[in-house]
């Protein structure tokens, strides 16, 4: 995780460290839920360079009997100037891919619920936040021509911002575990696997993966063959 870089002095040197502490406690909480929730494999992949000055992300995946059902990524922004429409110097971006069941996809409050996923998983774990704003997409991919047999696909996509925040703004850093652990309950919630606390409501993970997952897993223990790696985009 490093800075994206356009700060200039006297404030950069500061301002470098706000970040670098912000990164590592993002780190610190990635590698303290990768041993605490074997199904997600995080993996490193680049900041994004052009909408902040200092900019980290995380990737991860959601895996079950060695099939991957979800991904997501967590992006950490900071800018010093405060950008319009940020309650604060940092923002956070995160997004949230799953693939669904057609009886789910059709579900006029799908949106709604998933929403309520990052905000109650937000809630559950206590971190502050201000300014959310996000959307919720699904798509449907059917086959035509030579992929006519293929199953229809639906995939469900949540968008969000939000500025983590605390209270009184006491910090210049804010504490950013909760927000981390809240985005991958989100993730887990719309892949269907539950928080190992209660507190989100996960949503019954499709007909079609549990049974890829089934098959994979008896495949695996056939072979000896271990769960593959993600393939997050």
């Amino acid at each position: 995780m490093s800075p994206a870089g356009r700060t200039a002095p006297p404030q950069a040197a500061h301002a470098a460290e706000i970040f670098r502490n912000a990164a590592a406690d993002l780190e610190a909480e990635r590698n303290r839920l990768a041993v605490l929730r074997p199904e997600l494999v995080f993996e490193d992949v680049p900041a994004p360079k052009k909408l902040a000055p200092f900019a980290a992300v995380l990737a991860a995946a959601v895996h079950t009997g060695g099939t991957e059902i979800a991904t997501g990524r967590l992006v950490l922004l900071y800018d010093p100037a405060c950008q319009p429409g940020w309650a604060g110097p940092f923002r956070i971006v995160a997004q949230i891919q799953a693939e669904l069941d057609p009886e789910a996809a059709v579900d006029p409050l799908l949106g709604q619920v998933g929403w309520s996923w990052l905000i109650e998983a937000l809630d559950a774990r206590a971190a502050r936040y201000a300014a959310p704003s996000g959307t919720v997409t699904r798509v449907v991919t059917e086959g035509f021509g030579a992929k006519g047999d293929e199953p229809a696909a639906t995939e469900f996509e949540l968008r969000a911002s939000w500025s983590p925040a605390e209270p009184g703004g006491e910090r210049e850093q804010p504490s950013l575990a909760g927000h981390v652990t809240a985005w991958c309950d989100a993730l887990c919630a719309a892949a269907g696997v539950p928080p190992p606390e209660p507190g989100v409501s996960a949503l019954p993970p499709p007909v079609a993966r549990q049974r890829a997952a089934s098959a994979r897993s008896g495949t695996s223990a056939a072979s000896g063959d271990g769960p593959r790696g993600p393939a997050v985009t």
